[in-house]
C-alpha cells in the first residue's frame, strides 16, 4: 500500500475529499464526455467572434512590431534618461502573469491542495502563453533581433562573450529555464487525457495527432509509476523557479544604483506581484471559461471563491511592499530617494502611482466580503482592476524612477507612442488568441486528476475512521 505523499493530487481515501469541489452527480464517464468530447465538437458562433475580435488585436500589433524592426527603437517612446520604456514594462508584466499558473499547478500540487485539480490544466496553459508574449519584448527591444543570436553564449569566430555578471544575462537563462520546464510540465499532464482523446475520437487525421502527442501511452501500471514520478519531479523543479525567476528580474532593478530600485525588498516584492497578477488573469479566463463551456459542476464557486482569497492575501502583502518603500524613503534621509518616493505621489506621474494604489489595495479590499467573492460582477472588477494596477505599478517604478534620476539637466519626460500602444494591445491579443485555441483543441480540464478527487472515486474504508 502507498502512503498518502505518493498518491497524486486529491487521491486519498474518499472520507478526506472535500466538498464543493464538484457540482452534481459526476462520474469518470461523464466527466471524460464532458471535457473530452468538446473539442472535436463544432465551436459556437461566440468563439468565432472572439477569436475574430483577438485576431484582429494581434493583427495589430504585428504590424507595429514590422515598423519597430523596419524603422528601429526609434520608433518608441523610449529616450535619455528613460532608456527602459514599454519594452520592460510589458516583460515584467507578463512574466509575472505567468507565476499563477505554476503556483497552482506545482506549489499546490506539493502540498495536496485538491481544489486546484479541475484549474491546474488552464492555469499551466496560460503560464506558456505569457512567457511567449513576455518574450516578444526582449526581441524587439534589441533593436536588430535578426542578430539577437550574437547574445548566446557559444564559442563564436566574433570572440563575443556576454558579461555574465549582468542581471539581464541572467533574466535570459532563468526565464528560459521556466519556459522550458513549465512546457514539459504541461505537456506531461496533458499525456493522459490525449490518449483519451485517441481511443475516443472518430476522425482519422485527429486520431494520427493524437497518436502522436500521446507518445504510446497505454494507461499500464508501470506508465503511471513513471508518470507520477516525472510530474512530483517536475513540481519541485517548477517551485523553485516561480520563486527565482521573479527574484532574478526583480535583480534587474534591485541591482542597480537608481533611486527606488536599489532595494532589498524588491526579490518578494515582485515574486507576490507576480502571483498577485497572475490570479487575476486566472479568474478573469476562467469565468469566462466557466461560463461558455458549461463547467459549472466542475469549476465551482469553491474554486473562484479561494482563488479570490488569495488575491486578497497577496493585495495585502503588496499594501505593505508600498508603506515599506515609503518607510525607506523616510528613514534613509537621503533626499534623492525621498525625491522619488516623492515623485510618485505628488510628481508629474503621480496619477500612475495614485492608480497603482487604488487598484491594487483599495479595490480588492471588496474580497473581504464573502457576496463579493461569490460574484462574477464583483470578482471581474477586481480582476481588471488588479491587471490594470499592475500592469501601472511597473510603469511607476521604471518610468518615475528614471525620467529625473541624479542629473537634474538630463531630467525628461517620458510619452509613449502609438507604436508603443500597439505593440501591447498586440501582446494581449496573441495571450487571448492562444487562450482560445486552446480551448478548442485540447482539454481545458484535467480529468485524470479531477477523478481522483471524485466521491466513488475511492474506497470507502468503512469502519476505518484514521484515514491514514
Amino acid at each position: 500500500m502507498r502512503s498518502d505523499a505518493a498518491l497524486p493530487a486529491g487521491d486519498l481515501p474518499a472520507g478526506l475529499v472535500e466538498p464543493g469541489l464538484t457540482v452534481g452527480k459526476v462520474t469518470a464517464g461523464s466527466l471524460d464526455d464532458q471535457v473530452l468530447a468538446f473539442p472535436d465538437q463544432r465551436p459556437p458562433k461566440q468563439w468565432y467572434l472572439a477569436l475574430a475580435f483577438t485576431s484582429t488585436m494581434l493583427l495589430i500589433g504585428l504590424f507595429f512590431m514590422g515598423v519597430t524592426v523596419y524603422t528601429g527603437i526609434g520608433s518608441w517612446g523610449n529616450n535619455s534618461p528613460v532608456f527602459w520604456g514599454f519594452g520592460i514594462i510589458n516583460f515584467v508584466f507578463w512574466v509575472g502573469i505567468g507565476h499563477a499558473g505554476t503556483l497552482i499547478s506545482a506549489i499546490l500540487f506539493i502540498f495536496r491542495k485538491r481544489w486546484r485539480n479541475a484549474i491546474a490544466r488552464f492555469a499551466e496553459a496560460m503560464t506558456i502563453f505569457a512567457v511567449m508574449c513576455a518574450g516578444l519584448f526582449p526581441l524587439l527591444h534589441v533593436g536588430r533581433p535578426w542578430l539577437a543570436y550574437w547574445l548566446f553564449p557559444y564559442p563564436n569566430q566574433r570572440a563575443l562573450w556576454v558579461n555574465f555578471r549582468s542581471p539581464l544575462v541572467w533574466d535570459v537563462f532563468a526565464v528560459s529555464t521556466y519556459f522550458s520546464v513549465s512546457l514539459m510540465f504541461w505537456f506531461l499532464g496533458l499525456i493522459p487525457d490525449i490518449a483519451s482523446m485517441r481511443d475516443r475520437t472518430t476522425s482519422k487525421l485527429r486520431k494520427v495527432i493524437y497518436t502522436v502527442l500521446s507518445v504510446g501511452w497505454r494507461g499500464a501500471a508501470s506508465h503511471w509509476q513513471h508518470y507520477e514520478k516525472a510530474y512530483l519531479l517536475l513540481a519541485g523543479l517548477a517551485t523553485g523557479l516561480v520563486l527565482s525567476v521573479h527574484s532574478v528580474v526583480s535583480f534587474d532593478f534591485a541591482t542597480s544604483v537608481v533611486p527606488a530600485w536599489h532595494m532589498t525588498i524588491f526579490p518578494p516584492y515582485f515574486v507576490a506581484g507576480a502571483i498577485f497578477a497572475g490570479f487575476a488573469m486566472v479568474v478573469m479566463v476562467l469565468v469566462v471559461v466557466r461560463e461558455s463551456m458549461q463547467l459549472k459542476n466542475l469549476i465551482t464557486m469553491r474554486h473562484l471563491e479561494v482563488m479570490n482569497k488569495v488575491i486578497l492575501g497577496m493585495s495585502c502583502l503588496m499594501g505593505y511592499s508600498y508603506m515599506m518603500e515609503g518607510f525607506t524613503g523616510w528613514y534613509s534621509m537621503n533626499p534623492t530617494i525621498q525625491h522619488t518616493f516623492l515623485n510618485f505621489v505628488s510628481g508629474t506621474y503621480a496619477w500612475a502611482g495614485w492608480l497603482t494604489i487604488s487598484c491594487n489595495i483599495v479595490v480588492p479590499q471588496l474580497l473581504w466580503f464573502r457576496k463579493c467573492r461569490t460574484s462574477y460582477f464583483w470578482m471581474i472588477l477586481v480582476s481588471i482592476a488588479v491587471t490594470i494596477g499592475m500592469w501601472f505599478e511597473r510603469f511607476s517604478i521604471i518610468v518615475i524612477s528614471l525620467h529625473q534620476d541624479y542629473l537634474p539637466s538630463a531630467w525628461r519626460l517620458y510619452r509613449p507612442t502609438m507604436v508603443d500602444y500597439g505593440i501591447l494591445l498586440g501582446s494581449f491579443g496573441l495571450f487571448f488568441t492562444l487562450v482560445l485555441l486552446f480551448a478548442r483543441v485540447l482539454p481545458v480540464i484535467a480529468t485524470t486528476e479531477v477523478k481522483a478527487i471524485l466521491p466513488d472515486a475511492q474506497p470507502s474504508h468503512h469502519g476505518d475512521e484514521r484515514h491514514v
